[in-house]
Parts: C-alpha cells; sequence; structure tokens
C-alpha cells in the first residue's frame, strides 16, 4: 500500500517518493517491520496464548528436559505469518505476479497448518489433521503454482547464451532479445545449466512441449509436498526449523536479486527473470520474521511454531524456489530437510521389513527424526547405528545443523560456476 502512495507522491517531485522505485531499500524496510513486528508483537501473541492455555502435548520420549516442554504455548507460527504478511502488503508490489503467488502460498498452508495445530489443541488429538488432508492441501498448492506459471503470461524468462568473440576468442554472455514462456529451470555442476522438462518428453513429438509443462507441474506438486513435510519433520528442537530456514531464506534471497537482474544474471551465466526481484522484498520479510521468531523460540523456547509455521516454512521455500527457477537445487539447499525426511522412511520401511522376516521390528536409528537419533543415550535401544554414545545437549544440536545449513548454502551457490 505504502508502495503505491509513494508511485503518486513521485507525481509531485516529493523527495524520498522513488525510494520505493529501489528493491534493496523496499527488501532492507521489509526486513526491519518484520523483525519489530516480530519481536513487539510476538511477545503479545505469546501471552495471549499462554492466556488461551494453548500448550504443546508432549510425549515422553524419554529424551531429556523434553517434558519441561509440556505446556510451552504451540502455534507460534502466526507470528511469523503476520510478521511477513503485513510488510508484504505495505510494502510489496501487489500488481506481481510473483509476489501474489508467495501471499496465497503463505496463507494457504498456514491455515492448513492452523487447522491441524487447532485439532491438536482443541480436542487434545496429538495427531491433529489427518495426513491425507495435509497432501490433499499441499497438491492444491503445487496445482495452483504450476498451472499459474503455465498459463500466467507474466511468467516469462530469457535463456542465457554463451558467445565466442571470434577475434580475441572472448565468452560473452547475452540473452535472447524477446521474454519467453519455458518450462526450463536451473540444474547444478552441468555447462549450460538450463534444464527444459521438454527434454524429457521429446518422445511426444509435436507435444513435446506440453508433455515438459505437465512434467513441471508435476515436479511442482512433489517439491512442494516434500519440502513442507521436511520443515515439519526438522522443527522437533528449539530454533531448529527457524534457523534453518532462514539461512536457506538468505540463499534464495540472492538467488531471487540475481536472476532478477540482468546484469549479475549475465555475469554468472544464469538465465534472467523478470519481475522475480521483487521476490527478494518478499524472503526479506520472511528472514526478518525468523529472526524475530527466534527472538523467543531459542533455546529454551518459549512459544513453539507449531504446524501453522513448519507446514508453511517449507511450502515457503518451496514455492519460491521454483519462481526463481531453482527447485532442482533445494536437494543441496534443504538437505537438512530431505534427510530427516529420510530418516523417518528408513527407520519405518526397515522397521516393517524386519517385523515381516523375523517377527519383530528392528531400528536403523536409535530415533527418528534424526536430530533426535542425537539427543539419544547409546545402547538404550537396539538399532543398527548406535553413535554417538554419550547423548548431544539440544543446543549443540541445533547450532551443528545450523553450520551445516550453512555450508550448503554455500555449496549451492558454488554449482552455479562448477560447469
Amino acid at each position: 500500500m505504502l508502495y503505491y502512495l509513494f508511485d503518486y507522491l513521485e507525481k509531485f517531485d516529493i523527495p524520498g517518493a522513488r525510494l520505493m522505485d529501489y528493491i534493496t531499500f523496499r527488501s532492507g524496510a521489509a526486513l526491519v517491520l518484520s523483525l519489530f513486528i516480530a519481536i513487539v508483537f510476538g511477545r503479545r501473541i505469546i501471552d495471549r496464548l499462554q492466556l488461551m492455555q494453548v500448550g504443546e502435548i508432549i510425549r515422553d520420549l524419554g529424551l531429556e528436559g523434553q517434558m519441561k516442554k509440556t505446556g510451552t504455548p504451540t502455534m507460534g507460527g502466526v507470528i511469523i505469518i503476520m510478521s511477513i504478511l503485513i510488510p508484504c502488503l505495505l510494502i510489496g508490489n501487489l500488481s506481481n505476479v510473483y509476489m501474489i503467488l508467495m501471499i496465497v502460498a503463505t496463507l494457504w498452508l498456514g491455515t492448513l497448518g492452523f487447522l491441524d495445530d487447532y485439532i491438536k489443541v482443541a480436542r487434545r488429538d496429538k495427531d491433529g489433521l489427518k495426513g491425507k488432508f495435509k497432501i490433499v492441501g499441499q497438491v492444491g498448492l503445487g496445482l495452483i503454482v504450476g498451472l499459474t506459471m503455465v498459463f500466467n503470461p507474466e511468467v516469462v524468462m530469457r535463456e542465457n547464451i554463451e558467445v565466442e568473440n571470434v577475434e580475441n576468442h572472448e565468452v560473452v554472455i547475452t540473452y535472447e532479445p524477446e521474454n519467453v514462456k519455458s518450462a526450463q529451470t536451473t540444474i547444478p555442476f552441468v555447462k549450460n545449466n538450463n534444464f527444459d522438462y521438454a527434454y524429457l518428453t521429446q518422445w511426444m513429438g509435436k507435444y513435446a512441449v506440453t508433455g515438459g509443462w505437465i512434467l513441471f507441474v508435476l515436479v511442482t506438486i512433489f517439491v512442494v509436498t516434500a519440502t513442507s513435510n521436511g520443515a515439519n519433520l526438522t522443527d522437533g528442537l528449539d530454533g531448529l526449523a527457524t534457523g534453518t530456514s532462514a539461512i536457506i531464506g538468505v540463499a534464495l534471497a540472492i538467488m531471487a536479486y540475481l536472476g532478477g537482474n540482468i546484469i549479475y544474471s549475465s555475469y554468472l551465466n544464469i538465465m534472467y527473470i523478470p519481475g522475480s526481484e521483487e521476490l527478494v522484498v518478499y524472503m526479506a520479510a520472511f528472514i526478518g520474521a525468523l529472526i524475530g521468531f527466534l527472538w523467543y523460540n531459542a533455546y529454551p523456547a518459549q512459544v513453539f511454531m507449531g504446524d501453522t509455521g513448519s507446514l508453511t516454512l517449507g511450502g515457503i521455500i518451496a514455492v519460491f524456489a521454483i519462481l526463481i527457477r531453482k527447485e532442482l537445487l533445494l536437494p543441496i539447499l534443504c538437505a537438512i530437510f530431505f534427510i530427516e525426511d529420510l530418516s523417518v522412511i528408513i527407520q519405518v520401511a526397515y522397521f516393517k521389513l524386519t517385523k515381516r522376516k523375523y517377527g519383530e521390528g528392528r531400528r536403523v536409528f536409535k530415533m527418528t527424526p534424526l536430530h533426535h537419533h542425537y539427543q539419544k543415550a547409546g545402547n538404550t535401544v537396539p538399532a543398527l547405528i548406535q553413535r554417538p554414545f554419550i547423548p548431544i545437549p539440544e543446543s549443540k544440536i541445533v547450532t551443528r545443523f545450523w553450520i551445516v545449513g550453512i555450508m550448503l548454502a554455500v555449496i549451492t551457490f558454488v554449482t552455479l560456476k562448477i560447469r
């Protein structure tokens, strides 16, 4: 809203009215505003949740300090969502299709997570919303995002092309003269790091392009679902999902800024996506909201984000990466989420397999998701992997996961130049 007010004031040559034209200024303002909202209003929301007795129900897993968390207010994801949306509505360009999609994704998954938390708290049902309804909601969002990118005329890109100068053999990066709709994305570790999904559907002949878009929509659905669930599983220790998501957010914000600027895109030899620079404003608000929430969520947590926050964070990261055509980099950037996911899948599959074979289920890890494995003492449960034998303090596990997250973010950027 302020964006449009300043745009109107430009007509009168009022000093400072053009500040809103600069992505860097609006991004900085969004970050500061979201941080302020999360810290100042977050305290009031936490007090309100305590008054309403919206406390987390803790199952006794035999972990040190775990039961002390019983009664800690949950549904704190409301703080994150509010701190993201208010700056975006005030400072963002609401006519930009990318900004609209991010706001829709935030509200969509925020509502889904809120319903899950509400069932857990109001009905004292630890299982919350049934898994099939969560999947339907995530698939629905994937369809909305995928189909919008297929049919919206504003979702375009320009492919980067290497041209060698005949005289001095210097390679220059140029771009197609016009914006085009294409199901292309970025793929790591390849010289020409643009990958068109239509390459996989060439067997369809004249329908290859259509098949490529259909494949793109299916990938979108899978990425949204997997990343959202991965963030949900990662939210098991104080500050773990919050800090990890903030690190990922910083990496994605930089990618969006580079990909939305034709000069920087040319320097890195990556595709140019017109209009995607507006996403930097959104991601700045996202980062500010998480840092502000971490003020209360760091160990020992005064509030938990609940599924209201964790499902939303993963979905936001997935949709953002898809919009800037970097979804195939997520297995590296969001490796912590996916490893948490994978640890649960491996544990369940191995348990069922050994139960059928030996009549008794066996485990690979002492406990899953993976972060709980490090909290559990060795030789207390039968599992293939017993190390570490001495439980690691929760705060140290979280800090080490953050360090790994930073390393993964750096590696993700390095893949853009290793070809």
